[in-house]
């Protein structure tokens, strides 16, 4: 007797920036688990701009999913409605600007945040990335992804 099938699988992404796409379908979709694992299990994260006691560097695969376990319970993502995804001299790294919308779950104010990311990717999995963005715009004194601030 034939066993039932499970769907197939969604194709994989075969570039930096349609792997980055499907990295931000994720994130609207609130699906934190499978945005992370986008990640080599190497990957590492930096926030050049990271302000106080805001973490400036994330190694690790799993040290990325625990920043971001909590994402969705603080920041509730509508829309990227400005994404422009750049190639640079290294086929494997982009660089993107972008907005993100929605609201800030904690009081419902608007979100509206403006990005650069500079991503590698290597064998499918993002590697390195380095999100400049002001954690201040989000909510200064917020409490947010392990940050006492």
């Amino acid at each position: 007797m034939p066993q039932p099938s499970s769907p197939p699988s969604p194709p994989s992404p075969s570039s930096p920036a349609e792997l980055y796409r499907h990295s931000l379908r994720l994130l609207l979709d609130k699906d934190i688990p499978a945005w992370v694992d986008l990640w080599a299990e190497d990957g590492v994260m930096e926030f050049p701009f990271a302000h106080g006691d805001w973490p400036r560097r994330l190694e690790g695969k799993q040290a990325v999913a625990a920043y971001m376990r909590h994402y969705p319970d603080h920041i509730d993502l509508h829309d990227f409605p400005e994404v422009v995804i750049h190639q640079t001299s290294e086929p494997e790294t982009i660089v993107v600007e972008m907005r993100g919308v929605g609201r800030l779950v904690a009081d419902d104010s608007p979100f509206d945040m403006r990005y650069v990311g500079v991503v590698t990717v290597h064998d499918g999995r993002i590697t390195s990335y380095r999100d400049y963005w002001s954690p201040l715009a989000v909510a200064p004194g917020a409490e947010f992804a392990g940050s006492s601030r």
